[in-house]
């Protein structure tokens, strides 16, 4: 059995009891950073194996999962933060899994996405997420041109090293709307900022970006 199981985006304490019986009790690991993981596995004295499965490797090391799943084996998906399959290679295993009957489960738990939405104080009743935009700006600009008069609560991720390009790409495409930045979700620098794009920018020439960053917008707010 294929079981998708989500990690904390954060505290450690944000993990389920069954989320730590799975991981002790399954064949092996798929984690995007096994190196990263092993803080997880260790705090909870979990032994079992991990192998790295990340986007350079997913087309390979997606055909050795499979393998070991039609062998009888149970295999545990992680990402190095929250659910797997949300803006990470996990779906390609859990698409090839139910293409191959593999029974697939889940143990379910944070996401980025929707613990900052629910910090936002933005409307949360209807909402869509892009995951990460395009990385050059050009692209960047049409999808964003996309979203002009969206009625929707509108999410996406941003690195901390193209957080500042982003942004000004929301300035300037969007007519420098109120955004809400939210980063360290669940850690101890845990920050909610709530201004017009431009003035999260001029913070940013001030403070060095830091941690990963989800930005919230709604445009009837």
């Amino acid at each position: 059995m294929l079981y998708i199981v989500s990690t904390p985006i954060g505290n450690l304490k944000d993990i389920t009891l069954r989320a730590i019986e799975i991981l002790q009790s399954v064949d092996i690991i798929a984690a995007e950073d096994t190196r990263h993981s092993k803080i997880l596995t260790k705090q909870y004295n979990i032994e079992t194996p991990l192998t790295s499965y990340y986007e350079h490797n997913k087309f390979s090391k997606s055909k050795y999962l499979l393998k070991l799943l039609q062998e009888g084996k149970d295999v545990a998906l992680i990402s190095d933060a929250g659910t797997p399959g949300i803006s990470d290679p996990g779906y390609l295993l859990i698409k090839l899994a139910k293409e191959n009957n593999i029974p697939v489960t889940v143990s379910p738990g944070p996401t980025a996405a929707i613990a900052a939405l629910s910090l936002s104080g933005l409307p949360s009743h209807s909402f869509i997420f892009e995951g990460f935009l395009p990385v050059k700006s050009a692209a960047r600009q049409r999808k964003l041109g996309e979203l002009k008069g969206e009625k929707r609560t509108v999410i996406f991720y941003a690195s901390p090293h193209r957080i500042a390009k982003v942004l000004q790409d929301v300035c300037d495409v969007l007519g420098d709307p109120v955004v809400v930045c939210v980063r360290e979700i669940t850690k101890k620098f845990e920050e909610v900022q709530k201004a017009k794009a431009s003035e999260l920018i001029a913070g940013f020439e001030d403070k060095k970006p830091r941690g990963e960053f989800v930005l919230i917008l709604n445009f009837n707010s």
